[in-house]
C-alpha cells in the first residue's frame, strides 16, 4: 500500500495544479496578512489568536477549493482512463480508495501548512514574534473540521456525480457572504471579529462558546464518518 500511496501523491503533487494552487494561496495570504491581519481584528494584536483565526478563516475557502480539486483528479475522464492500470493493483477496492483519500488529505495538509508557514514568516519578519503554541488551538479549530468535511463530503459527491464537486467548491464563498448565526461564525469569520468584543476585556484569551464547539465537533464527526463510508462503497473504476 505504501507504493500505491506514493504513486497517488506523485500524481496529485507533481503537477501544475498543485503548484498553481500553492502560488495563488500564498499570494492571497500575504495580502490578507499585510492589509488585514497587520491591523489586528476586534481591537486585538495582529499575532493574537483572534487575528490569526481571522486570517485562517479568510484562507479557508481557497483551502476547501484545493481539497476538492485534488478529488477531481480521481473522478475525471483522465482518472477513468488511468483506471485500466490501477485496477491491476493487488489491493481491495476499500483499501485502494482509502489510499487515495490519504493522498488527497496529504495534499490538503501541505496547502494548510503553507498558510501556517507564511504566517510564521510574517510574524517573525514584522514583529519578531514566535510564540506559536498560543495559536495551535485556533488553527486546529478553524481548519481541521471543515477540511476533513470537504474531503469526506466531496468524495461522496464525486462518486455520485463527478461534476457536483465544482458547485460544492463555492460553498464557503457563499457562506462568507451570508449573515450566519454565532455557532457557524467560523465559516464567515464573524466569530473572530465579533465574539472578542462581547467578552468585555481588551485582547481576551481565546475561547469557544458551547454552540461553536458543538458545530465544529459535528462537522468533524461528519467528515470522519464520510471518508470510510465513501471508501466502503468505492469501486476501482473511480
Amino acid at each position: 500500500m505504501g507504493k500505491i500511496f506514493r504513486y497517488e501523491c506523485r500524481r496529485l503533487l507533481g503537477n501544475r495544479l498543485f503548484a498553481g494552487l500553492g502560488l495563488i494561496l500564498l499570494a492571497y495570504g500575504w495580502q490578507v496578512l499585510r492589509r488585514v491581519t497587520l491591523l489586528g481584528v476586534a481591537h486585538t494584536a495582529p499575532f493574537s489568536p483572534w487575528s490569526f483565526g481571522d486570517y485562517l478563516s479568510r484562507m479557508l475557502p481557497l483551502l476547501w477549493m484545493g481539497a476538492l480539486f485534488f478529488l477531481t483528479r480521481f473522478t475525471s475522464a483522465e482518472a477513468r482512463r488511468a483506471a485500466v492500470l490501477t485496477d491491476a493493483a493487488p489491493a481491495p477496492p476499500r483499501q485502494y480508495a482509502m489510499v487515495r483519500c490519504a493522498a488527497a488529505l496529504a495534499g490538503t495538509a501541505l496547502l494548510a501548512l503553507a498558510c501556517l508557514a507564511e504566517a510564521a514568516v510574517f510574524y517573525g519578519r514584522y514583529f519578531g514574534w514566535r510564540q506559536w503554541g498560543t495559536l495551535l488551538l485556533p488553527a486546529a479549530v478553524t481548519l481541521l473540521p471543515p477540511l476533513l468535511f470537504a474531503l469526506g463530503s466531496g468524495w461522496l459527491l464525486g462518486r455520485l456525480r463527478p461534476w457536483l464537486l465544482y458547485p460544492w467548491m463555492a460553498l464557503p464563498f457563499l457562506l462568507r457572504a451570508l449573515p450566519l448565526p454565532e455557532a457557524l461564525g467560523l465559516w464567515n469569520g464573524s466569530f473572530f471579529t465579533r465574539y472578542p468584543l462581547s467578552l468585555g476585556t481588551l485582547d481576551p484569551a481565546f475561547s469557544l462558546p458551547a454552540a461553536v464547539r458543538a458545530a465544529q465537533l459535528a462537522l468533524l464527526a461528519a467528515g470522519l464518518l464520510a471518508l470510510p463510508a465513501s471508501a466502503a462503497g468505492s469501486r476501482r473504476r473511480l
